[in-house]
């Protein structure tokens, strides 16, 4: 995967996680629980994505610049 492949999986995997919370709203959550395997996920692609763009610093040619800008300047969501 890509350094904006992992951010946009990553965002992605936020969403799922925010559903799946949503879904627990109604019920008692222990507060000891485990964090939820979709932010566990989540962690690790945003980790990767921003190794990726830090490891290629100021030095990006025109179509990585154009990939990163259009995963990270868009909200989540596609909005």
């Amino acid at each position: 995967m890509t350094g904006p492949e992992h951010y946009r999986e990553a965002e992605r995997l936020l969403e799922m996680a925010s559903v799946s919370t949503a879904q627990d709203a109604y019920r008692e959550v222990p507060l000891d629980r485990p964090p939820s395997p979709f932010v566990e996920a989540a962690q690790v692609h945003a980790t990767l994505a921003l190794a990726a763009a830090t490891a290629m610093g100021g030095d990006l040619d025109v179509p990585e610049w154009t990939a990163w800008r259009r995963v990270a300047a868009t909200k989540r969501g596609g909005q």
